[in-house]
């Protein structure tokens, strides 16, 4: 964890979802005031003198025990999984109390982790399209994170038939035919935005149709649960009609600390151990020379200007910051959002201080995975299977307020 007293510019505009032009708003406006700090040669700001953001409260404040209380499930509450890639989300769940019944995944790399790892899984391969759900009757969860794909529009009010041909309607279909007492969707933060929110209201429509309540959807910040990584998840979580009127929900509290890329990598209080050496994609020799003279949290910005010229391009005259390209991560900062190539050009992850991108447990462990869970497939496949998960960390959080939700909806109805 960083410095507690201070925090980076980069960082506080990360917590509050502001811009750094904003910061510089803020700045002169004296809402916050920045101090330099001489050995980073970067700007601070002292969180006792930002308190004035809830957020920083939330995580801050010494009078806040955070995610410190546990949920435990009164009996066994049983989940159903589609799209469970690599198993981010489904680790998560089964942290919080959930037990699976089965997880359906399409890709073959993927479904081999699962059943490497959890032996006892029910892993259903194939397209989610032929999977028929009547067979698992009272389930108490479904989860999954369903690609965000645009509807086509016949008339002014989307129906569930409607949806058809798209991998939500599949959700939906099994929401129909399972009857759960609770789902989980998970999705990209562009989902509130996507077809000007088309997507996201027609979606609400169908829930509406199929017998559930809908929870305002959020975006939850994996920073606030856990998670060394600057990654955003969309959470939907519906409610059965009729147990509407027993359930009570809240969304995860904040943990009290920020971690970032040293607890990751390093033994501390994410891991007991550095981080297992492990195999990664190399950089080809040119590419490496440049990233040579990337300082520690710089990017392509801090080259030489004919470097600069060189390596991007025709880019170079595009506007935009870009400020993932030839992007070298800091130790005293939280990832930045894991891709699924730590070494394509816009999506460079190198390690804060050997040039190479990150391995394949640096990316798990920047995940929250456990050193034991082993990935299957090419190297290639490894990287987007980790890339594309939700972090378990994030996944516990969001899995204990759901074991909390099931709890009151037992208790409450009994």
């Amino acid at each position: 964890m960083f410095d507690t007293q201070f925090i980076p510019a980069e960082l506080l505009a990360d917590i509050t979802s502001v811009s750094k032009s904003t910061l510089l708003k803020w700045e002169k406006n004296q809402k916050i005031i920045p101090v330099f700090n001489s050995i980073t040669k970067k700007k601070e700001y002292k969180v006792s003198e930002l308190l004035h953001f809830e957020e920083i409260r939330n995580i801050f404040s010494q009078n806040l025990e955070g995610n410190t209380t546990i949920f435990k499930s009164i009996r066994t509450f049983n989940s159903i999984e589609l799209f469970a890639g690599a198993g981010g989300l489904a680790v998560g769940l089964e942290c919080a109390g959930f037990n699976a019944i089965a997880l359906n995944e399409f890709d073959k790399n993927a479904c081999n982790t699962l059943r490497i790892n959890r032996p006892n899984w029910h892993v259903i391969e194939g397209d989610v399209k032929n999977v028929d759900f009547k067979e698992f009757a009272n389930v108490d969860l479904l989860a999954g994170g369903f690609p965000c794909q645009a509807f086509s529009y016949a008339g002014n009010k989307l129906g569930f038939e409607d949806a058809r041909g798209t991998l939500f309607f599949e959700f939906a279909r099994a929401i129909k035919e399972l009857q759960p007492k609770v789902f989980l969707g998970e999705n990209v933060r562009g989902l509130l935005k996507h077809d000007d929110g088309r997507t996201l209201a027609a979606m609400k429509s169908i829930i509406h149709e199929l017998g559930y309540t809908l929870i305002e959807p959020q975006v939850l910040k994996a920073i606030f649960y856990r998670v060394p990584q600057k990654r955003e998840r969309l959470f939907l979580i519906g409610i059965r009609n009729d147990l509407v009127e027993f359930a009570d929900f809240k969304w995860p509290t904040p943990y009290t600390k920020i971690m970032v890329l040293r607890d990751a990598l390093k033994a501390g209080e994410l891991y007991p151990t550095d981080v297992p050496i492990s195999q990664g994609q190399t950089y080809a020799k040119k590419k490496k020379e440049i990233l040579d003279l990337i300082p520690q949290g710089g990017y392509w910005r801090d080259l030489p200007d004919d470097l600069q010229r060189e390596y991007m391009q025709k880019s170079y005259f595009l506007g935009g910051g870009k400020t993932g390209i030839a992007r070298r991560l800091a130790w005293d900062q939280p990832s930045l959002t894991l891709t699924c190539s730590p070494a394509q050009k816009q999506t460079e992850r190198c390690h804060p201080e050997e040039t190479r991108p990150l391995t394949v447990r640096e990316y798990a462990r920047i995940q929250t995975f456990p050193d034991e869970w082993e990935f299957a497939g090419a190297l290639t496949s490894q990287y987007k299977q980790i890339g594309n998960a939700v972090p378990v960390n994030l996944a516990y959080a969001i899995g204990q307020s759901l074991i909390d939700l099931l709890n009151s909806i037992e208790q409450n109805s009994a």
